[in-house]
């Protein structure tokens, strides 16, 4: 079974997103699906990023922040993910905006993703695995939970290190699941990923492109061999040059 390779992008402006979407589609022909983030700082929420990518590439996942969902109205985006042809969606849970102004609801990523099932049983729906939220039994019982409401696969929380992706990886098999990999090339962002996210790094770890680029090959190794899926989420790295030392064949 090929390995689908997915690439994150954050929807800044179209303008932005568009020459990123063109300049990946014409370097990267292994990447075959984008992944929009649904940032409430930016203007363009994730299905309309992923409305935009469909003319570069079929394959786009929107990103449906489960705090944003009533618990009783049908699901808004609905219609606009069936017009735009857009058949995958990964739900998460949200952070609260820091506008006060905006509502939000008591919705769970595990109600969501039962209400996708329901109202929109054609659409694949991917949950999240974050291995620094809880024990490891916890997330475990956890990615069961959304796994007995209908959730068709996942997306993880990016990996530092690749004992603990093999750890998770040993739980998952048979499972669809896109692990995620993203440069950290500072020690301002490994604190900031070990202060907010409680991640994990490896004693050998070096905030360097050249380290990163090296683990992203290892990880795709690791997915390859193992049957599973892999994104990559370069934030605040030139994407051309990180996936130029990971993408090398």
């Amino acid at each position: 079974m090929t390995t689908r390779i997915a690439i994150e992008l954050v929807p800044r402006t179209r303008e932005a997103l568009e020459l990123e979407l063109q300049q990946i589609q014409q370097n990267f022909p292994h990447i075959t699906a984008i992944n929009i983030p649904d940032l409430l700082r930016f203007d363009i929420r994730s299905w309309e990023g992923c409305a935009i990518a469909r003319q570069w590439f079929p394959q786009t996942i929107a990103h449906i922040r489960a705090i944003d969902m009533h618990p009783y109205n049908p699901l808004h985006m609905i219609d606009y993910l069936r017009a735009h042809e857009i058949g995958e969606v990964l739900v998460i849970a949200g952070d609260p905006p820091q506008n006060h102004e905006r509502v939000i609801y008591p919705s769970t990523s595990v109600d969501i993703i039962r209400k996708f099932k329901r109202e929109a049983p054609e659409i694949k729906v991917y949950a999240a695995i974050d291995p620094y939220r809880n024990s490891f039994r916890v997330e475990r019982d956890y990615i069961r939970h959304k796994l007995d409401v209908g959730a068709d696969g996942f997306f993880t929380q990016p990996f530092f290190d690749l004992r603990l992706m093999e750890m998770y990886g040993d739980q998952l098999q048979g499972q669809t699941v896109f692990w995620g990999v993203s440069p950290v090339t500072s020690e301002k962002s490994r604190f900031y990923w070990e202060t907010r996210n409680n991640a994990i790094f490896p004693r050998s770890f070096a905030p360097t492109l050249e380290w990163n680029q090296q683990f992203a090959r290892q990880a795709l190794e690791f997915v390859r061999r193992s049957g599973f899926d892999i994104y990559f989420m370069p934030i605040k790295t030139d994407i051309l040059k990180y996936l130029n030392g990971v993408l090398v064949e």
